[in-house]
């Protein structure tokens, strides 16, 4: 008798044993080390303290939740998963942001995107994203305040402003975030992709924008070498076989692609192609967001359409939306669409068909 076979997508992440999402975890964690020291570097020490405090509110919110579901609160705790989240997302957050930013991101993060449908394995959405998302929306001037690299910061910065200025609101000298912003010009600074949109959307040219200090010889001054180490880990997760090749590639081709076709059809109209490429969270999405074993497309096919469908969301709302960067929402957007590319790209059984032709009267069965 002919039988139709049916196909369900398994939770992720697709590893056999606690042991094994623990040392993916830990590599994950690893690898993000080179591109938080630089980012580190370039904008002060709040980037560890937020990476610390974040990881902190992981592990309390997990451990909260998992004594409420009575779920063993150990062994749950050591596969890692919650401080990948907190590390992704106090590298997220500007430097200088109030403590209140992270500790909500991150507990909306673990209780609403992870726990509320079942935990690790389970969850439709990258958590890191969805509690970025709900700050960015609901405090934008906060998430936006991005303190300037500090060779171009007029006040000196160090350990104990970063703690003062994320604790109290101001730092050991009193000044609030405004006045650290404002650069060795008098000017406020904001990131590269913000001062390109902002600039192009006035009317002026990208080569006239692109004379402010902020932009150095590559990318933005720190943030160009903040996205090559980024690079750099993802290239050795990749090495590593912890994460596929797919969509990285596919999400950064997708993105070179069309910048490379819209500034030769307007030049001096768009972002420039390297900018894209190496400045704001482009690297950290490709390697360690996008590629979330548990809510990203899990055939070989179906990653690289879901990296070509992130690298075409980020450019169309970098260019024509209303946000300098896209990371975030473009990966949430295909996170929706993950279960409906796995279903038609996940490879059948051997000695399956696909499909079933329906049995038409007087066949033998």
């Amino acid at each position: 008798m002919v039988s139709e076979m049916k196909f369900y997508k398994t939770p992720a992440p697709h590893s056999v044993g606690h042991n094994q999402v623990s040392v993916m975890m830990l590599t994950v964690m690893l690898a993000l080390i080179p591109g938080m020291l630089i980012q580190t570097w370039f904008f002060g020490w709040g980037v560890i303290i937020n990476v610390i405090w974040a990881m902190m509110i992981a592990a309390g919110t997990e451990a909260l939740i998992l004594k409420w579901r009575d779920r063993p609160i150990v062994p749950t705790l050591l596969d890692g998963s919650a401080l990948v989240t907190g590390m992704l997302l106090g590298l997220a957050v500007p430097s200088i942001a109030p403590w209140w930013i992270t500790f909500t991101a991150v507990t909306f993060a673990i209780v609403f995107a992870k726990h509320i449908y079942g935990g690790l394995g389970y969850n439709p959405f990258n958590p890191a994203m969805v509690g970025y998302v709900l700050v960015l929306i609901s405090f934008p001037l906060q998430m936006t305040a991005w303190l300037p690299p500090k060779e171009l910061l007029s006040h000196p910065f160090g350990f104990m402003d970063s703690l003062s200025m994320i604790f109290s609101g101001h730092t050991i000298a009193g000044f609030d975030a405004t006045t650290l912003r404002t650069g060795i010009d008098g000017f406020t600074l904001a990131t590269p992709l913000d001062k390109l949109k902002t600039d192009l959307g006035a009317g002026f040219m990208t080569s006239e924008s692109m004379q402010n200090e902020i932009f150095g010889n590559f990318a933005g001054k720190g943030w160009g070498l903040v996205n090559l180490g980024y690079l750099f880990g993802g290239l050795f997760l990749i090495g590593r076989k912890v994460i596929g090749w797919q969509i990285p590639v596919a999400m950064l081709a997708t993105i070179f692609i069309l910048s490379v076709l819209f500034n030769m059809i307007t030049p001096n109209g768009y972002t420039p192609t390297m900018i894209q490429l190496f400045s704001g969270a482009t690297m950290l999405g490709a390697f360690f967001i996008a590629t979330d074993p548990v809510s990203a497309a899990t055939s070989p096919r179906g990653r690289l359409y879901f990296g070509i469908g992130i690298g075409i969301l980020i450019y169309i709302i970098r260019e024509f939306g209303g946000y300098p960067d896209a990371v975030a929402f473009a990966v949430l957007l295909m996170n929706l669409a993950a279960p409906t590319i796995d279903h038609f790209t996940v490879p059948v059984s051997y000695g399956h068909r696909k499909t079933v032709e329906p049995i038409e009267e007087g066949d033998n069965v």
